[in-house]
């Protein structure tokens, strides 16, 4: 990519960084997965603005490539870079946790809004994916799928079935993105269930790719280095809470609640403040 693109894409995830924070602040008591989206919105990024195909304003095209967030819990991350991509209005993306409103702290399939899913119970998104892609196959057409999990949603028993699913039947309209923040709620997965995810991916007859998720171009590359007609693994390196050094690696920050102090502290160390930053 040229480095004008690679500065676009970044200052779009700086945008959609500080509307989560402004909307976990705007949450209040209810509360955010402020780290958990957090980490992932390179990758939203990615997909939205430079790999997926779909048009803006027409959600409803049987030819759109499809988005599942299997890690419901990223769902705020989700909603911001959606914005920045123009996949939703200012007031839609402002809704966020209103009750009665379609943004939801998990993610409530409609297709409408392009959201394809509804998020919530971890695992199920990839088998979610594999009936897309059997139905894309049955109806001749010729979209791709993308779905992203979390690495710790990986300890889930029905992630290996699908995946297991997909390999054997060549499911290659499937990409699976893990979110590889080395965290989970209740800690790091190193401490809690620790195993070669991409061998157990490779295993299971997958493509694996590892890059950085948080670099617009090691991303780039990897959505279009697959060379296989199997699905594909990327295993995104990430940091959970990127950005937001009080917030990176905190177990605590996994779900909580965002003072206004605290808000303006992490404001600040993301040099926002001018008119473009964030809505």
């Amino acid at each position: 990519m040229k480095h004008t693109e690679i500065r676009r894409l970044e200052e779009a995830a700086r945008n959609a960084r500080i509307n989560v924070l402004k909307l976990a602040n705007a949450a209040g008591a209810n509360g955010a997965h402020i780290a958990s989206s957090l980490s992932p919105v390179d990758i939203y990024t990615a997909l939205f603005q430079k790999v997926m195909r779909f048009t803006t304003g027409n959600p409803h095209d049987p030819d759109r490539d499809r988005f599942v967030l299997s890690k419901g819990h990223g769902a705020l991350g989700y909603y911001a870079a959606m914005y920045e991509a123009g996949m939703i209005s200012k007031e839609e993306l402002l809704s966020f946790e209103v009750n009665g409103g379609g943004f939801p702290g998990q993610p409530s399939r409609n297709i409408d809004y392009a959201i394809e899913y509804s998020g919530g119970s971890l695992g199920l998104g990839l088998s979610f994916c594999n009936g897309l892609a059997l139905s894309k196959d049955c109806k001749g057409r010729g979209y791709r799928i993308y779905a992203l999990l979390g690495d710790g949603e990986q300890d889930e028993g029905i992630v290996w079935e699908s995946a297991m699913f997909a390999g054997y039947h060549k499911l290659s309209a499937v990409t699976a993105v893990i979110d590889n923040n080395h965290m989970q709620l209740d800690g790091f997965t190193k401490d809690i269930l620790s195993f070669d995810a991409a061998g157990m991916w490779a295993a299971c007859g997958w493509e694996v790719i590892e890059c950085d998720g948080h670099d617009p171009q090691s991303l780039c590359d990897a959505f279009g280095g697959r060379g296989s007609d199997r699905p594909c693994a990327i295993i995104a390196h990430t940091t959970k809470g990127k950005g937001v050094s009080f917030i990176e690696n905190a177990r605590e920050w996994h779900h909580g609640r965002l003072s206004d102090k605290q808000l303006a502290e992490a404001l600040a160390e993301m040099g926002a403040g001018g008119a473009d930053d964030g809505c």
